[in-house]
């Protein structure tokens, strides 16, 4: 099928990509013109494992085309895919600005039948306010039908989940965009879910809230774990096996952060304050991942008690393991506290580092891993990245002023490193 996506960023390229992966034909449509020159040059501006080679792969192959004018896109496709940014406001809601700028030009150059599909995450009712929109200023009285399509993608693991989805979901007033939308994801042999278009919406938030919960819950119990000497990460074990709970996002850690969950969260509870429900316990979900970044702050303050002027090194700057994304990453927050604190840093992360430098100044960044701890009172582990268990430790035990790590990520066990002769603090567990 001829298929327009309209946003380049995570979802809209890699979704692009994977799509003509399959063996449709893709144009993605961006108003950033230097962007669009570099992915048109073969440069790509995100980290995701496998994507460029996807990109590539399917631009040699002609499947996969970059252009800043929507009108070319809208004209040469059957499915138009909006997957703009919706940004976060101040109150908790939603930016729809983006969104409904896209609509307005859909319907400015729209010349015949199209499905206008929505693929950034919005909140319930977005669909009837796209159609709103589209009707209102239609140059050409044509008619269309607005589909909500939301992704459910993990940053890191953005192609494998849209290769090889957990499900599909589909969300039309209408049965006409239906047949259209199973021929773009049937290549994909994924469950599909057809329902209306504001219980699609709700899916997306409903999910990634939910997912939140699940990490919250599991970063109360280790408080618990570590007042009672228990180990949360057998406390998880034990409770992951149950085929009702799963083992997945049960890690205890720093919390969650990145471009979604936190936004989504907040969103969920600002669209259920809107329709008359207090999700108060969303907002207990908000509550426990802010104190837990408190409580490992803590435990650095009473581990090496007056902050200012100690040196540490920081293992990690991406919101998560396998992407360059740093937005309300979990590491950064706490890099910008302990800096409020005096605390000079050395940091270093695998592919993050240079986005990185946009929003954390002040700092030496380091691009061996193994050189971090040199000069320093302390290491800290900030984010999950597998080459962190690779880590030196007899030179990070030799490099340290004090062989201290505080683990925010529970990569190491903690018999082992006391056999080593650190001094380890992590989440949940307790020393040896």
């Amino acid at each position: 099928m001829n298929l327009c996506m309209i946003g380049t960023g995570y979802v809209g390229l890699t979704t692009g990509a994977c799509f003509a992966e399959v063996g449709h034909n893709v144009i993605c449509v961006d108003n950033n013109t230097a962007k669009v020159a570099k992915l048109q040059a073969g440069e790509i501006p995100i980290y995701e494992p496998g994507l460029e080679e996807l990109v590539h792969r399917n631009v040699s192959a002609k499947r996969l085309h970059f252009s800043t004018s929507i009108e070319e896109g809208v004209d040469g496709s059957d499915i138009v895919f909006i997957a703009v940014p919706t940004p976060p406001q101040p109150d908790g809601s939603v930016d729809l600005s983006f969104v409904e700028g896209v609509a307005r030009e859909i319907a400015d150059v729209m010349k015949g039948y199209k499905v206008v599909v929505d693929k950034s995450t919005v909140p319930v009712k977005t669909g009837d306010k796209v159609e709103e929109t589209i009707r209102r200023y239609q140059k050409r009285k044509v008619d269309f039908d607005v589909v909500s399509n939301p992704e459910f993608l993990r940053e890191g693991f953005a192609v494998a989940d849209l290769m090889h989805p957990d499900r599909v979901v589909i969300g039309s007033k209408s049965t006409r965009p239906v047949a259209a939308m199973k021929q773009v994801y049937e290549p994909f042999g994924a469950p599909i879910v057809i329902t209306d278009i504001n219980s699609a919406e709700l899916i997306k938030h409903a999910s990634n809230s939910f997912l939140a919960l699940k990490i919250s819950y599991i970063n109360a119990v280790s408080v618990i774990c570590e007042a009672s000497g228990a180990n949360v990460s057998e406390v998880a074990a034990g409770m992951g096996l149950d085929a009702r709970i799963g083992k997945r996002f049960l890690d205890a850690g720093l919390g969650f952060g990145g471009s979604c969950f936190p936004k989504d969260l907040s969103a969920f509870i600002k669209i259920s304050q809107q329709l008359g429900y207090d999700f108060r316990l969303l907002k207990e979900v908000q509550r426990v991942n802010t104190e837990q970044m408190d409580r490992f702050v803590t435990k650095i303050e009473e581990t090496l008690w007056v902050l200012k002027d100690k040196t540490l090194g920081v293992l990690g700057l991406a919101f998560k393991q396998n992407t360059d994304d740093v937005r309300l990453s979990p590491a950064i927050d706490l890099c910008l506290r302990l800096q409020k604190q005096g605390v000079k840093l050395r940091v270093h992360d695998p592919k993050a580092a240079e986005k990185a430098k946009e929003v954390l100044s002040g700092v030496v960044y380091v691009d061996d891993m193994n050189d971090v701890a040199e000069g320093c009172d302390a290491l800290v582990i900030a984010t999950e990245w597998p080459e962190f268990r690779q880590l030196d430790l007899n030179r990070a035990r030799q490099l340290l002023t004090h062989p201290i790590i505080f683990d925010g990520r529970n990569v190491f066990d903690p018999a082992e490193m006391e056999q080593q002769g650190f001094i380890y603090k992590s989440i949940g567990r307790p020393l040896h």
